[in-house]
């Protein structure tokens, strides 16, 4: 399991704990530090099966900046969405949660973090 994490987010610190807690495997990766790339946030969001508005933390300072709320939530403006992502990562919801099952979650909630540990 690799999870995504942003040291300064409680919701991470938690699922690190978590994680710590049951003796999970795992690897961190410090996602402001090492940045995923376009492609890379591509295949987390085909594992969590979600669209890139959905794992966007819209409030933050520069999703205003960018205008995002007013941003078309259609597959012909997913490749600007996902730029966006790659180009801010502190928009990136967290902490995200990648299984050896090739699923992954956003861990926000002890049952999420949990559902990923039973994929392994």
């Amino acid at each position: 399991m690799e999870i995504w994490i942003n040291p300064a987010c409680s919701k991470c610190r938690s699922a690190i704990d978590l994680l710590d807690a049951e003796g999970a495997e795992y690897t961190v990766r410090r996602y402001l530090e090492d940045v995923p790339t376009e492609d890379e946030i591509r295949a987390v969001l085909e594992r969590l099966g979600l669209e890139p508005w959905d794992i966007t933390r819209t409030g933050e300072a520069v999703a205003k900046e960018l205008g995002l709320k007013d941003w078309p939530r259609e597959a012909g403006s997913r490749g600007k969405w996902i730029a966006a992502l790659a180009g801010h990562p502190k928009l990136i919801q967290r902490p995200i949660i990648t299984a050896d099952d090739g699923s992954a979650v956003v861990g926000r909630t002890e049952d999420a973090v949990r559902d990923a540990m039973g994929r392994g």
